[in-house]
């Protein structure tokens, strides 16, 4: 696909990288940006045929290292246990006639469990009526949009609120494809357990609590 850079955080991602770079298939540049894995993370990725990058471990430093080294002029920010759905080519392809705006892909989680089905919800109305959807979606935005509201931060966590609360509601789309999130987060955890976290994490980082404290409690 012309034009379109696609740049993967990853950290000791083995298990799942594989299938992020499978479900994207040919033709595009793939940039996976390494925070230090001690796995074949690398490997993968530089087999797949991905460039491999070597950034300090952090997702906004990662990310933004990816960019840097990025030609197109979409970007497409995906990460490594997320992998687009069915239809994601033409749903970018569609979006690209409005590089005033970012897109992002609906959430759903790799598990037939009712909580999956559960948080699906509370996601879609999350961005439905918050406008915040969250980095395991994906986020498609054209350079000179990303350029105009300063770039991806280098944070060690919140990079992907911290983003789309700079581009606001307005300048957000919802696209018509999956973006299918590896559910093992949730599951090791709880659902109940793991969505209070996160939540508890968001309320953090909207007091001023400083990123590298909030990821700590993050796991």
């Amino acid at each position: 696909m012309d034009g379109l850079s696609v740049v993967i955080p990853a950290l000791n991602a083995e298990t799942l990288l594989a299938g992020a770079l499978t479900a994207l298939g040919p033709g595009l540049e793939i940039i996976v940006v390494d925070g230090g894995s001690t796995d074949r993370t690398c490997e993968i990725a530089a087999e797949a045929g991905a460039r491999v990058l070597a950034a300090p471990r952090g997702r906004g430093s990662q990310i933004a290292a990816g960019i840097a080294a990025a030609t197109g002029p979409w970007l497409l920010i995906l990460h490594a246990d997320t992998r687009p759905g069915a239809g994601w080519r033409h749903a970018v392809a569609s979006h690209r006639t409005a590089p005033d705006r970012a897109g992002y892909f609906r959430f759903v989680l790799d598990s037939p469990a009712a909580g999956a089905r559960r948080l699906e919800r509370l996601v879609a109305w999350r961005c439905r009526v918050l406008g915040l959807p969250y980095g395991d979606q994906g986020l498609l935005i054209h350079r000179d949009l990303l350029r105009a509201v300063g770039g991806v931060k280098t944070l060690p966590l919140m990079e992907d609120v911290d983003l789309v609360r700079r581009l606001g509601r307005g300048r957000l789309r919802l696209l018509a494809a999956d973006a299918v999130t590896s559910a093992a987060r949730w599951e090791r955890d709880g659902y109940l357990r793991r969505s209070a976290r996160n939540v508890f994490c968001l309320s953090l980082w909207f007091a001023g609590v400083p990123p590298r404290i909030i990821r700590r409690m993050y796991g």
